[in-house]
């Protein structure tokens, strides 16, 4: 098989997979159908365009670099014009918005070569707007990461850790362990199931389809590691006690 990877980092974003109303929440790490929608904008796809061609790709994501929740709260008003000619303002209830902030994410879709090598292509040259989950959250720099011969499992494991310089050099061990979500066989053990498959993004029909998912870790070198720092000599003020 063949993978596309993706890097999906920016001062915010928000993957939310049961939003609600003027609640407005995001999951840990990236949906499958807010990538996938990342996806159809880059190949300049229309909302009420038909999907099938992209819900074949296996998906998993690596959370490099978590990030941290935040909270933003939202007021709007709405015009409205009086007999009089004059317009008053009405206040709309206040939305409750989340969002996950300085996150780095290493996405990753398996399907056949050609589709992705055309994704990748696309996210090089996007048709529309490229946003992590929403309209206010652009990606900060290159989302393409590469096409290569791999499967999603081989993939998550063997590429670079790609979280900021900063965040590598405090971490200091030679390693790193990260968190990942891929997608299961329903009858996987240990499957968890979402609500992430997205049927149709048309906004007078939109529908979600249910995937199975495992969550699970991999090892990955640190390129700023120190080479004395994963020896477990640390200081240990108890261990005088054992001896």
């Amino acid at each position: 098989m063949t993978v596309v990877a993706l890097r999906l980092a920016g001062p915010l974003q928000s993957w939310g997979s049961r939003s609600r109303f003027v609640r407005r929440e995001t999951e840990t790490a990236p949906t499958k159908s807010g990538v996938l929608g990342l996806v159809a904008a880059a190949r300049g796809m229309r909302r009420s365009d038909p999907l099938e061609g992209l819900l074949g790709l296996r998906f998993g994501v690596r959370l490099d670099q978590p990030g941290q929740l935040v909270r933003d709260f939202q007021t709007a008003q709405r015009p409205k014009r009086e007999k009089d000619g004059t317009t008053s303002w009405s206040s709309l209830p206040l939305s409750h918005r989340y969002y996950v902030s300085d996150a780095v994410y290493l996405a990753v879709l398996e399907g056949d070569r050609e589709l992705a090598e055309g994704i990748d292509e696309a996210v090089r040259s996007p048709e529309f707007p490229l946003y992590l989950g929403r309209r206010s959250c652009p990606p900060a720099g290159p989302v393409a990461v590469g096409v290569s011969e791999n499967d999603l499992e081989g993939a998550l494991a063997s590429l670079p850790w790609m979280a900021g310089t900063r965040q590598q050099r405090r971490h200091r061990a030679r390693t790193v362990r990260l968190a990942t979500v891929c997608d299961a066989d329903s009858e996987e053990p240990g499957g968890e199931l979402v609500r992430d498959v997205p049927v149709s993004f048309d906004p007078n029909r939109r529908q979600h389809a249910w995937r199975s998912i495992t969550r699970g870790t991999v090892e990955v070198d640190n390129p700023h590691g120190v080479a004395d720092a994963d020896t477990g000599d640390e200081h240990d003020p108890m261990a005088i006690l054992g001896g």
